[in-house]
């Protein structure tokens, strides 16, 4: 029984679960060019196409199709095919159920979607079905509403059938190519090809669930709408509901952060716990730590290096609070003492949750410069910072802008939030689990001031008559910026 336990983990294991992915395809030729066949049809196809991360899942396998030296013909030929029939399928769809699909799921609740392809198909005529196969957001929908709108079943074959000829190199060719030339380059660490398969999945769940979870928790979700209906049932209820509402007309009650209140408690100390019981680096770290040393090697004169050395600076304390200062000051002068306070308190939590863990667990750094020494690796303090006050800056910002626009706000938080926990890694001066464990507390506390914010706002805050203060604050915090790279440089 035990023996069949430990075999059990050891395939649930990511790591051999990937390389046995790897190995397979690696063996199998033809079961990867019938997946890259099977993504550009799914990519292709009407609704799916949405959903499925096509450009990344197509890059990585032509890449590892250009590694084993398939033939590049077949690999373009089963990309051309798989668009040629997920297109079709679609176009049939729209020709068959034309008068359904408006009040049929899921664009009953998102009519934009087919307004956006007619008025793409309006504007380009024919073209759009070639033009639509590059454009993201309207690539599996336009087949669709050329259906809906009976486009001749001639022209459409044939302009689809050469649109998807040009479309197939255009995505398969580069990760082909680079495939074929990145072990001349430089040779991967052991276990390396596993992890990035690894982070590149979970960054595509981790997108995928973000998307899902913040429309699901967003004021037009259903979710939101049932926990709605469930809350003013009770008396309690529905004085904690208005109690957590922002004031604004527009304002929602917090479940999103009630969400990642919930995710960053249990993350926190089980990382905490985990890094407690073993200290030493751990698989992904080991990794992580190697790529990155075989990619600062890469770089002509230590480019990378002093990239991230630049990125560290900025997300280090004292980056992070001439960034902030500006901001503070003026929240305090226009008399908005409540965003002050979360912002002051999230500063203040940050710095002695990152205090308190470091001398807890004292986990020595992978490697130690002078001006760190005696300062313990997890959690990293630049993911925590960066983090924090990313994290609430795009949630104060989105907040006031209409959802559509709201995912960019988080992506380019996000971004940046990457960058700083990468360069701390290609420095040398955290493992990959002390960024992680930093950046789950991070979001901890941007859960917490925004859980607990609404509740000290008792009137709409008046919004800004003019953009200029806004301008003014920015270049405050860029020459303070500047000024910490000057007289500050380490």
């Amino acid at each position: 029984m035990s023996d069949t336990l430990a075999s059990l983990l050891h395939w649930l294991n990511p790591s051999v679960m990937i390389d046995t992915l790897m190995t397979t395809l690696s063996d199998h030729p033809a079961a990867l060019v019938a997946v890259i066949g099977l993504v550009s049809l799914l990519e292709s196809l009407a609704i799916i196409g949405l959903l499925v991360p096509g450009v990344v899942i197509l890059t990585a396998g032509a890449s590892l199709a250009g590694h084993l030296e398939l033939s590049l013909p077949i690999l373009l030929a089963a990309g051309a095919l798989g668009a040629i029939i997920g297109d079709g399928v679609s176009f049939w769809l729209g020709i068959r159920y034309r008068d359904q699909l408006p009040g049929r799921w899921p664009f009953s609740r998102h009519p934009e979607w087919i307004e956006h392809g007619q008025q793409f198909f309006h504007r380009h005529g024919s073209w759009s079905i070639a033009f639509g196969r590059f454009v993201g957001p309207v690539r599996p929908i336009i087949p669709l509403v050329a259906g809906m709108l009976d486009m001749p079943p001639t022209r459409f074959f044939l302009v689809n059938g050469l649109s998807a000829l040009a479309w197939a190199p255009a995505y398969l060719l580069p990760g082909y190519l680079l495939g074929q030339t990145w072990q001349s380059l430089f040779t991967l660490p052991e276990g390396a090809d596993g992890l990035l398969v690894g982070l590149a999945s979970g960054l595509i769940a981790c997108a995928f669930a973000f998307s899902f979870l913040r429309r699901q928790l967003g004021r037009e979700g259903r979710l939101y709408h049932w926990l709605a209906r469930r809350m003013r049932r009770s008396p309690s209820g529905r004085r904690l509901w208005w109690q957590l509402r922002h004031p604004d007309p527009e304002g929602e009650f917090p479940l999103a952060s009630m969400a990642l209140l919930i995710f960053a408690v249990i993350s926190v100390p089980a990382m905490s716990l985990a890094v407690l019981a073993h200290p030493e680096p751990w698989w992904i770290d080991r990794v992580a730590a190697s790529l990155a040393a075989s990619l600062t090697s890469l770089m002509p004169e230590d480019w990378l290096r002093e990239a991230s050395l630049v990125l560290s600076r900025l997300a280090d304390g004292t980056g992070l609070a001439a960034l902030v200062a500006p901001w503070l000051v003026w929240l305090l002068l226009k008399g908005r003492h409540a965003v002050w306070l979360h912002l002051t308190a999230a500063w203040l939590g940050i710095a002695s949750a990152n205090t308190v863990l470091k001398h807890l667990i004292q986990r020595p750094r992978p490697d130690t410069p002078a001006f760190l020494e005696g300062s313990m690796s997890f959690p990293s303090a630049h993911a925590a910072g960066s983090v924090a006050v990313f994290g609430l800056a795009a949630a104060f910002i989105a907040e006031r802008q209409p959802s559509s626009r709201r995912r960019w706000i988080y992506w380019a938080a996000i971004a940046a939030c990457t960058l700083v926990g990468l360069s701390r890694i290609t420095l040398g001066v955290h493992y990959l689990s002390d960024v992680l464990g930093g950046a789950c507390l991070g979001l901890l506390v941007c859960a917490l001031v925004r859980i607990s914010y609404p509740a000290f706002v008792r009137q709409p805050s008046a919004p800004l008559e003019s953009p200029a203060p806004l301008l003014w604050l920015s270049m405050a915090s860029l020459l303070l910026l500047a000024a910490r790279f000057v007289w500050l440089p380490l």
